[in-house]
């Protein structure tokens, strides 16, 4: 599977990553988030994990397990750390403590280095034994309630280091902290070449036309992806440019407000024959990829977001993206360059009429992001740095060439 990324990714990237995987050959690394179907995080564990072990490294994955009443819970946490106004009760933080103890029982613990994603497992680190202890944060959390990010921070100062998506995103604590941005797998079925006939099927699949512009942008329907807001960008676009809106994406098992974000898109859109709203299956990953190959332009108007993996995806296929300007999405589009970034409704759809009228442009963007991905958001980058983390924090940062 290595060899797979000779002539995509940098050299200098897939140098490195066998000098530390030499270093750290046969060591265990284990990783533990809170699903394995939909969402970023799980996508980027899917594709990780098996790099790792070819790197000859013993990597793990492990899932916790909750109730409903658990994730309502770890939801509110996740929206209030972005930004919204939430009540979280001490009987819920205890709950959220409870669900993680049984968690505890259950999972094996033990590994040289253990990389925690997100809020939902956070307080598994009361029950650390031995290892190096990482928290991973994939969240905005620019602006966070204060409350609820002090609570969670109790957590995080307990580990070893902490990993930001974002430089604005780190908090003042007494320990470690570190940048990584995440990043997509170029060789994945969500971002290979695909043939003419598999875009065909996917095309079939969903009945949609190619004989105008499409407008796409693939995201869990959560409110801070703001689908709706694409919606009244799309309806000012169509009064003057002809074209066609997707809505894509799957369900995430973490996150109860799904079903009722999708409801309150499909009311909104009130049956237009322009705009499909695609419900994908769990693992529909071709199909996004075909989807994105056809579009003309794609978007990623979010309100808040750690990252937006959407946003590289479509970059690497050559699309022109536009973006809510927040969060990492800033990271992967240089405004002007590869991508625009906005602010508004208006803004967005002036965008999209911009580069509609103008393909000369919107090539000329699609080319540049594809290689500003290439350079910094492919999975052997970011494979790169947690293993360059791991290996500074037990040889107290000293270089790999200095032992």
């Amino acid at each position: 599977m290595f060899n797979q990324y000779l002539g995509i990714s940098p050299k200098s990237d897939l140098l490195l990553l066998q000098m530390l995987a030499a270093r750290l050959h046969n060591r265990t690394f284990l990783h533990i988030n809170s699903t394995r179907e939909g969402g970023g995080v799980a996508e980027i564990l899917q594709r990780m994990t098996p790099v790792l072990t070819e790197l000859g490294i013993d990597a793990r994955w492990e899932v916790i397990e909750g109730d409903s009443k658990f994730f309502d819970i770890t939801k509110k946490i996740h929206n209030a750390l972005q930004g919204t106004s939430e009540e979280i009760t001490d009987t819920m933080w205890q709950y959220h403590f409870e669900i993680n103890s049984k968690n505890a029982e259950k999972l094996n613990l033990e590994a040289d280095a253990v990389l925690i994603h997100d809020p939902q497992p956070a307080p598994l680190i009361a029950f650390k034994k031995t290892g190096l202890w990482m928290w991973r944060c994939h969240i905005d959390v620019s602006n966070p309630q204060k409350e609820v990010c002090d609570y969670l921070m109790q957590y995080c100062e307990k580990y070893d280091a902490t990993i930001f998506s974002v430089a604005k995103f780190a908090k003042a604590m007494a320990i470690d902290e570190f940048i990584v941005s995440p990043s997509i797998d170029p060789v994945s079925d969500k971002n290979r070449e695909l043939t003419d006939e598999e875009i065909t099927e996917t095309l079939s699949k969903f009945q949609i036309p190619t004989d105008r512009p499409i407008v796409l942008q693939v995201s869990r329907f959560d409110r801070f992806k703001d689908p709706i807001g694409v919606i009244k960008a799309f309806r000012i676009v169509n009064k003057y440019n002809d074209c066609t809106l997707i809505l894509a994406g799957s369900p995430a098992t973490d996150d109860p407000e799904g079903e009722i974000v999708l409801n309150e898109v499909k009311e909104y859109a009130a049956n237009d024959p322009d705009i499909y709203i695609l419900l994908l299956p769990t693992f529909s990953d071709k199909d996004i990829n075909a989807l994105q190959r056809i579009a003309t332009i794609i978007l990623q108007k979010s309100l808040k977001e750690g990252f937006g993996l959407t946003v590289s995806e479509s970059m690497w296929k050559g699309k022109p993206v536009i973006g809510g300007a927040t969060g990492g999405i800033p990271l992967q589009i240089i405004h002007g360059v590869t991508g625009f970034l906005v602010h508004s409704v208006e803004g967005a759809a002036f965008r999209i009429r911009q580069l509609l009228n103008n393909p000369e442009m919107a090539k000329k963007i699609g080319e540049n992001a594809r290689e500003h991905v290439r350079k910094n958001f492919l999975i052997t980058r970011q494979v790169r740095d947690y293993l360059s983390i791991w290996y500074t924090l037990e040889n107290k940062g000293k270089s790999i060439l200095e032992l």
